[in-house]
């Protein structure tokens, strides 16, 4: 068990280390670093529905238009590009489907489903950091990168898991959703919020750009979302009768398992954050 938790520690330290120092050092860190980690999720997504024997996920190709899909929504919020840089992701969704026509698979139909949900449901909320990251500045008129959106919700979510353990440890008796996740508890849940919105706080003070009551907000949205996003995929992996969904993290799990809250808390951030007329 100790030598279970040095490994977690040391996994820990350096994940966060590299997530990090990738946003903070430059676009093209940042822009390498998540097109990196898009990639590694749909095809560990993909591995993980392959492995039920109830589906094919061509996760090669899966992967790359998921790398595809974050390199190019960087391109054109940087306004390198016009919307034509989609075409190509689109003709790799067009080629997945096609080629089950040929191939004479015996589940074609959970073949499609499962090829676009991992696109959709993984591919999708990490192209959208993009949007977080770079937006119009409004002195230059010109395309600026802020890191500083992206790794607030990152803080968030971090926090509220920290809080969430501790908390619910000392006084977690409530269940929140006991039929999926059976150690989670209101009293967690709650606790870890208010490290979050604690946390909204600093970010409100050195940068005012979103106000207190925007960071707050910011804070709250990704904290709900973010649970709501944990256990989709508990539900998923309980379904699947698996307990991580990879060992690429050694004592933390899989890809998935460590964002996992960041799949659903991303797209609520930038649909919270349009709706302060922000972005």
């Amino acid at each position: 068990m100790k030598s279970n938790f040095v490994q977690r520690t040391i996994t820990g330290i350096l994940f966060v280390i590299i997530l990090v120092g990738s946003i903070l050092l430059s676009p093209i860190s940042f822009g390498i670093l998540f097109a990196l980690i898009s990639a590694l999720s749909v095809h560990e997504f993909g591995q993980l529905m392959n492995k039920s024997g109830k589906v094919a996920v061509n996760r090669n190709i899966s992967s790359l238009a998921g790398a595809y899909l974050f390199l190019s929504v960087m391109a054109f919020c940087t306004g390198t590009t016009g919307a034509q840089v989609f075409l190509p992701y689109l003709l790799l969704l067009l080629y997945l489907m096609i080629t089950e026509l040929y191939l004479k698979k015996e589940n074609p139909l959970g073949n499609w489903a499962f090829t676009m949900l991992s696109q959709l449901y993984v591919a999708l909320p990490f192209a959208l950091l993009n949007v977080l990251a770079f937006h119009n500045d409004a002195t230059s008129s010109s395309i600026s990168y802020n890191p500083v959106l992206p790794l607030s919700v990152f803080v968030f979510i971090w926090l509220s898991d920290t809080g969430a353990y501790c908390v619910g440890s000392l006084i977690g008796k409530h269940r929140l959703f006991e039929r999926i996740s059976p150690k989670k508890s209101w009293e967690g849940s709650i606790g870890g919020g208010l490290f979050s919105i604690a946390a909204s706080l600093v970010f409100a003070h050195f940068f005012p750009f979103l106000g207190l009551a925007g960071w707050m907000g910011l804070a709250l949205t990704v904290v709900v979302f973010g649970t709501w996003g944990d256990l989709t995929e508990s539900l998923m992996k309980r379904q699947l009768g698996i307990k991580d969904s990879g060992n690429i993290l050694p004592g933390h799990g899989g890809m998935l398992d460590r964002f996992d809250s960041a799949l659903m808390a991303i797209p609520a951030a930038v649909v919270y954050l349009y709706a302060l007329t922000v972005l």
